[in-house]
């Protein structure tokens, strides 16, 4: 039997959990175009920031279109969750900046383990 092709409990499993459902902060982010239009595609699926905002994995990412030329917010926006976060110091990034990984579904709630069933 080939097991590579047979389901696995992992098949299932959530993308994540947040890591304190209780604190979860909403944090609107300005985007140029060029990286809206990624994260739009889904192609860019991450964003590298200043941590002075203490992202945490679970908290709501209002991502907001930014003009640079008209400096100003174009009306465009596009929810995201917090999936990961790469703290600095670490792989070149710079100690108060971090790595953001994007989800476009929210972090299920905890105990749940099997997203089927949501």
């Amino acid at each position: 039997m080939n097991t590579s092709l047979t389901p696995t409990s992992e098949a299932f499993a959530p993308q994540f959990h947040a890591s304190d459902p209780a604190h979860l902060h909403t944090h609107e982010l300005p985007l140029w175009p060029d990286c809206f239009a990624a994260v739009r595609a889904g192609h860019k699926p991450f964003d590298v920031r200043r941590n002075n905002e203490d992202f945490q994995v679970g908290d709501v990412l209002l991502l907001r279109e930014f003009s640079r030329e008209a400096n100003d917010y174009t009306g465009r926006t596009i929810t995201r969750w917090v999936s990961y976060v790469l703290p600095g110091g670490n792989f070149g990034v710079e100690a108060d900046w971090c790595v953001l990984g994007f989800s476009s579904q929210p972090p299920i709630p905890k105990g749940m383990t099997d997203i089927r069933l949501w």
